[in-house]
């Protein structure tokens, strides 16, 4: 048996907006349990990445959506690396994988990872392009209103140029994808590429903070790919531009932030992310990393309310 992690985490709590949907009659009925104080309401979301990479785990695959699909979840987020580094970076491939997570009968979110973009420059992935990888994910996973899924939710996108920077609010909840990959953020390999991709990732987090105060939203949830403290200390390459703005931002909102990432496949829950000012962990956030390969599973994150109290428990799937 597995061990269980569980963080509690308490904010206040405040009216909430509906999340839109479309989809079948059981899909409506789903729409309707969550209708009404959603702040009030308990939910549950998954969280998985890093998978799948073998053969073996492409096999598994469609059993791990299936085992999903029998959970009352609010939607499902892969928060990337849905193939091994490896692995050729095609169409075909592509294609499949976007076929997988379209059998979640839950709105399913993905976030793009290094190992179906940055890394597919690699001879073993294809020495493909990987700005034009990045288009046709954009293209397969990213456009549109809408998540995937068989049911689907209305997700606001930050432009054009980066389509997988999404956001939607959930119960008293923002949240908010990036396209953060492992392997330094591509900071390494093409410089500008990561310039212009970073700042614009760092103003969609600014004004998802911004919306949550402003709508009165008590937590921000923040999905992205990479593990930003995989780094030695002192350096993130990469990342320290994007730890600051995500230090500052927490530092200043009076709610709770929950960091949802995958990248180095080791599952935990702690509290990293340090205050500028006098480097203690800021008691406002935490971090949540998913399993990875060789572990085929997936991440429970529940939000309740008890007592005016938003609660976040994070378990295994199973």
């Amino acid at each position: 048996m597995r061990s269980k992690s569980f963080v509690l985490l308490s904010v206040t709590r405040h009216p909430s907006l509906v999340t839109s949907c479309r989809g079948a009659i059981t899909g409506l009925a789903l729409c309707a349990t969550f209708a009404g104080d959603l702040a009030a309401a308990e939910f549950v979301f998954a969280a998985f990445g890093d998978t799948p990479y073998s053969r073996d785990d492409e096999a598994r695959f469609p059993d791990l959506i299936a085992e999903m699909n029998r959970e009352p979840l609010a939607f499902v987020v892969h928060v990337g690396d849905f193939k091994a580094p490896d692995t050729r970076c095609d169409d075909a491939l592509f294609l499949q994988r976007r076929e997988w997570f379209e059998y979640s009968r839950h709105p399913f979110v993905f976030v793009p990872g290094d190992n179906e973009w940055t890394d597919c420059r690699r001879f073993s992935a294809g020495r493909y392009d990987p700005l034009e990888r990045l288009r046709k994910l954009r293209e397969l996973f990213h456009s549109g209103e809408e998540s995937l899924g068989q049911l689907r939710i209305r997700l606001a996108r930050q432009s054009a140029g980066y389509p997988e920077h999404a956001r939607w609010r959930h119960g008293a909840a923002q949240f908010v994808t990036l396209n953060v990959p492992g392997g330094a953020n591509n900071a390494r390999h093409m410089p500008e590429e990561f310039r212009d991709r970073n700042a614009a990732a760092i103003l969609w987090l600014e004004q998802a903070f911004r919306l949550a105060r402003g709508d009165g939203s008590s937590a921000v949830v923040v999905l992205m790919q990479a593990n930003p403290w995989a780094s030695p200390t002192g350096h993130y390459f990469g990342y320290r531009e994007l730890l600051s703005a995500l230090a500052r931002e927490t530092r200043a909102f009076r709610g709770e932030v929950l960091l949802v990432h995958g990248d180095t496949h080791r599952h935990r829950v702690d509290r990293p992310l340090r205050d500028p000012a006098d480097d203690a962990p800021l008691a406002n956030f935490t971090r949540v990393e998913v399993f990875g390969y060789p572990t085929m599973n997936w991440v429970r994150i529940r939000v309740g309310d008890e007592g005016g109290r938003v609660r976040f428990e994070v378990t295994p799937g199973s």
